[in-house]
C-alpha cells in the first residue's frame, strides 16, 4: 500500500484531490475543522505529501501552525497566493495554480491545464490527470511565479470589473475591454510591488484572455470580488500606490 497523503480542508477542491489521490492508489486521511494538526502529525509523521487546501483566509493560521514533520511535505492551491506567503514561515512547498472550479453539486469544470510546480509537482499531475484533469508540471521558480500572477490577474480583474458590470468574461472582452485592461494594468502593478519584480504586463494580458477562451461563459463576480478590491486597495495603500480604476470601482460597492 502507499503511502497516506493528508488533506487539510475538505471543501469541494480538497475533495477533489481527494478523489484523485484515491483514483492514483494513495490512502487519504482528512483533516477537518477541529482536528489539532500536532495530533494528527504526531500519529502519522511521514505522509507522502500534506496538501493545504484550506480557504485563503485560514492558509496563515495554517502554516503558522504546521507541524515540523509536515513541513518538507506541503502542498499549496490557494487564490492570491505569492512566494511571500510561504517564505515568510521558512517553507518550501510544491504549488499548484488551480485552472479548474468545482461548485457543490454539480461536475469538475476544467477552464484551462493547471501549472504545478515543487518537490510533489509530478504526483500531483499524475493524479489529476487519473480523473481527467488537465494539469502540467512547471521547470522553474521564475515559472511558477509568473503562473501565481497569471492567476492573480484574472481573479482579481475579473472580479472587480464584475463590480460594475454584471456580464461573463467573454462579454466583459467583447464589450467592456477597456475598462478591462485598465483593472488588469493596475493589478500588475500592485503585483509588482507584491513581489518586487518587473513583471511582463503584454504576457500576463495575453494570458488572461487566453483562460477567458477557457470558458467565455464564466461569471466575472464571485461573491468573494469585494472583499478582493477591499484587500487590493489596502495592498496599494501600504505602498503609496495609486490605483484610480480601482478606487472608482470601490465607490459603487
Amino acid at each position: 500500500m502507499k503511502t497516506p497523503v493528508v488533506i487539510i480542508g475538505m471543501g469541494e477542491i480538497g475533495g477533489v484531490f481527494a478523489r484523485a489521490f484515491l483514483r492514483s492508489g494513495f490512502p487519504v486521511y482528512p483533516v477537518v475543522r477541529g482536528m489539532a494538526l500536532a495530533d494528527t502529525a504526531a500519529n502519522m509523521p511521514e505522509p507522502e505529501l500534506v496538501l493545504v487546501a484550506v480557504a485563503e483566509a485560514d492558509l496563515d493560521s495554517v502554516l503558522e501552525g504546521m507541524p515540523d514533520d509536515w513541513r518538507d511535505r506541503l502542498v499549496l492551491l490557494q487564490n492570491e497566493l505569492l512566494p511571500a506567503h510561504w517564505q515568510r514561515y521558512g517553507l518550501k512547498p510544491s504549488v499548484i495554480s488551480v485552472w479548474f472550479e468545482k461548485k457543490k453539486g454539480r461536475d469538475v469544470k476544467v477552464i484551462i491545464s493547471s501549472p504545478v510546480y515543487g518537490r510533489h509537482a509530478r504526483l500531483v499531475v499524475d493524479a489529476l490527470d487519473s480523473i481527467g484533469i488537465a494539469a502540467r508540471e512547471l521547470a522553474s521558480e521564475r515559472e511558477l511565479l509568473f503562473e501565481l500572477v497569471l492567476k492573480n490577474v484574472y481573479i482579481l480583474t475579473t472580479n472587480i470589473a464584475g463590480l460594475k458590470n454584471n456580464c461573463n468574461v467573454g462579454e466583459l472582452w467583447s464589450r467592456h475591454q477597456s475598462l478591462a485592461r485598465r483593472i488588469a494594468a493596475e493589478v500588475i502593478r500592485l503585483q509588482e510591488q507584491l513581489t518586487g519584480e518587473t513583471l511582463d504586463a503584454d504576457a500576463l494580458i495575453s494570458g488572461m484572455v487566453h483562460a477567458f477562451g477557457g470558458d467565455f461563459e464564466h461569471r466575472c463576480m464571485g461573491r468573494s470580488a469585494p472583499a478582493r478590491l477591499k484587500r487590493a486597495l489596502a495592498q496599494a495603500q501600504e505602498y503609496g500606490l495609486r490605483l484610480e480604476t480601482l478606487e472608482e470601482i470601490s465607490t459603487l460597492t
